[in-house]
């Protein structure tokens, strides 16, 4: 486990909004960020921990290019303040492989050719995870339905649900 620490505000003047202490256990490792208590949890791993994998798309929780597992469950980090996760374990898509070897999703996600733009694709894989780990795989329908929270602009669904389905049925559990 590796500790970080810092207290840089990139690009932010005084705001007379106080600042928070937060402690961030992201992908194995530990920060420590003094921040706005304003800024997101997608903000804090882009802008302060450089974990750019987590995409900033509507920036309202619409579409899911920030999907990240907060003690394995879904969030839209754009919608999360950092300080409401101080402490939890957190996982982008950058953590969900292990040793070097992409996990099952992302390489099923790579056969099926489920991304197009690749814009959304780590929310997506992201979400996918968690559906399966949340025992929502069951049917196409049921698919469909928990991935609603994803928006893919290109139009790769019948390649995502095709990667889904692949993990799901090798009996593979999803986890991290």
């Amino acid at each position: 486990m590796k500790y970080f620490e810092t207290t840089a505000r990139p690009g932010q003047a005084a705001s007379g909004i106080p600042d928070v202490d937060v402690t961030l256990h992201v992908n194995g490792d530990v920060y420590r960020l003094r921040i706005d208590a304003r800024v997101t949890l997608l903000d804090a791993l882009r802008d302060h921990l450089g974990l750019t994998g987590a995409k900033k798309g509507c920036d309202q929780g619409a579409c899911g290019a920030c999907t990240t597992l907060v003690e394995g469950k879904r969030i839209v980090a754009c919608l999360a303040l950092a300080a409401q996760y101080d402490g939890q374990e957190i996982t982008t898509i950058e953590g969900l492989s292990d040793n070097d070897e992409p996990h099952p999703m992302q390489a099923a996600f790579a056969r099926h050719d489920a991304f197009q733009c690749g814009y959304c694709t780590p929310g997506q894989i992201m979400s996918a995870v968690a559906l399966i780990a949340e025992g929502r795989a069951r049917s196409e329908e049921d698919v469909g339905e928990f991935m609603s929270g994803n928006i893919c602009r290109c139009g790769a669904y019948p390649n995502i649900r095709a990667a889904i389905r692949e993990v799901a049925s090798e009996g593979n559990d999803g986890s991290l």
